[in-house]
């Protein structure tokens, strides 16, 4: 028979990992379920915005130690149209690959068992608690769980539908030529193209990351052919296109994931699970803050559960915090998946420039909930 732990969190992304850390560092028995084996790529912008830098901080993890590129402005782009404006606060980009395993050792060097290659195949509550059941047939018991398992969904528990779901997101490593290196030094770009939008930043190692989110009736109308999408990408938005010009694509073929239930926000737990990170809230990549909502609702989810409050309560609060953002920045995503709304967006940002700013200040964490 299983003994029984505390808490059981399934997904080893930034929610599960400092939720796992916090609870670990109180004390509590704490079991960690990660079904990939090894280091590996997610489809992620790969910002940390100055919300995010500071929860990792207080984790006892330094993005800069690991590599992490320094991020001072951003660049909007749309055909001949590019905007230019500084960032307000400070940020940083640094691969998942890189990230997460830091936060998963520092989860266990704070005393949580992490189990890694071994997925949860059910969760279910129990009269006295819940089980997770692993897919080698081990059966894992806690008094409480928590779903952690980023953009995938469990199959008893699929999230609802958010505000836009017809989104197809993929994004790929390139080595860029120096030429492009310089052209990106410090600068996340944000390009406009027929039916969806992309960001490209740099990443460790003389590395730059482009992901980009486009709807799927025009990756369809595209062939659903990547080479064909990333011709259209480069050359909607020059910006970027002069950036990876000689460029060498790392991945064989870029990472994808689709049904992305953008603009959804979990505000009530009727079963008692503590659902984080997007399990919790889908905010659009544009936004840059889907590292920070998860580093938030992990600690918001330590203290409400160190605290002896049910989930229910963590949920609506979080909600509260994040919900308004979170909708806004669907809306805009919607806005920007549009052809017609592209053009008067990027116009408006080319004669007002201080709308990037409104824009970034209206999709941020609000600083008063800030933990």
């Amino acid at each position: 028979m299983s003994r029984r732990h505390d808490v059981v969190v399934v997904g080893g992304g930034p929610a599960g990992a400092a939720f796992a850390t916090l609870l670990a560092k109180a004390g509590r028995d704490v079991v960690l379920v990660e079904r990939e084996a090894r280091a590996h790529d997610k489809v992620c912008g790969e910002f940390l915005s100055h919300e995010a830098l500071s929860y990792l901080k207080a984790l006892g993890v330094d993005p800069y130690a690991l590599g992490a590129v320094p991020i001072r402005q951003v660049v909007l782009a749309r055909g001949r149209i590019s905007v230019v404006r500084k960032l307000p606060f400070e940020a940083a980009s640094l691969s998942r690959r890189a990230l997460d395993e830091a936060l998963l050792r520092r989860a266990a060097e704070a005393g949580a068992a992490v189990l890694r290659g071994r997925a949860v195949r059910e969760l279910a509550r129990t009269a006295d608690g819940w089980t997770a059941r692993l897919q080698d047939g081990e059966s894992l018991l806690a008094d409480a769980a928590a779903l952690a398992c980023g953009k995938h969904d469990l199959r008893e528990h699929v999230r609802p539908a958010g505000i836009q779901n017809d989104l197809i997101g993929l994004k790929a490593h390139f080595r860029l030529a120096e030429a492009g290196s310089d052209r990106l030094r410090e600068t996340v770009m944000i390009g406009l193209f027929p039916g969806g939008y992309a960001g490209l930043e740099p990443i460790e190692d003389e590395r730059a990351n482009l992901c980009l989110l486009v709807r799927g009736d025009a990756f369809a109308a595209l062939g659903r052919a990547w080479p064909v999408l990333l011709e259209t990408v480069l050359k909607s938005a020059p910006d970027i296109g002069a950036v990876l010009k000689g460029a060498v694509q790392l991945h064989q073929r870029p990472l994808a994931v689709a049904r992305i239930p953008f603009g959804l926000v979990t505000a009530e737990s009727p079963d008692g699970c503590w659902r984080l990170g997007d399990q919790a809230a889908v905010i659009p990549s544009f936004a840059g803050e889907g590292m920070s909502l998860a580093l938030h609702s992990a600690r918001l989810a330590a203290e409400a559960m160190l605290h002896g409050r049910p989930a229910a309560m963590y949920q609506a609060r979080f909600a509260a915090d994040v919900g308004a953002r979170v909708r806004v920045a669907a809306w805009l995503s919607k806005a920007a998946t549009a052809t017609p709304a592209q053009a008067l967006a990027a116009l408006l940002c080319r004669t007002f420039p201080s709308t990037l700013s409104a824009l970034a200040a209206a999709t941020r964490i609000p600083s008063g909930a800030l933990r």
